[in-house]
């Protein structure tokens, strides 16, 4: 299974481009897009942008990542069986 996190593009350096994933700066390639911009949310798998996704649809998914690490926080210390 293979997991692709939303990320906003924050610069752009020929083809890689810094992003932001909830706070935390990473170096990306962009040689997979054909456009890209600074501003733009990008589905970041492995270090490379994949594709471009709409704004909305990526605040949704990272409303859900926060939401699952509040439920997390909240269990406690995982349990022993």
């Amino acid at each position: 299974m293979c997991l692709a996190v939303p990320a906003k593009v924050i610069a752009l350096h020929g083809d890689t481009a810094i992003v932001d994933l909830a706070g935390i700066q990473k170096e990306a390639s962009t040689v997979l897009l054909d456009e890209v911009a600074v501003g733009d949310y990008v589905l970041l798998h492995v270090g490379f942008a994949l594709e471009r996704i709409d704004p909305v649809e990526a605040a949704k998914t990272l409303k859900l990542f926060d939401e699952l690490k509040a439920l997390d926080k909240n269990r406690g210390p995982a349990s022993t069986l």
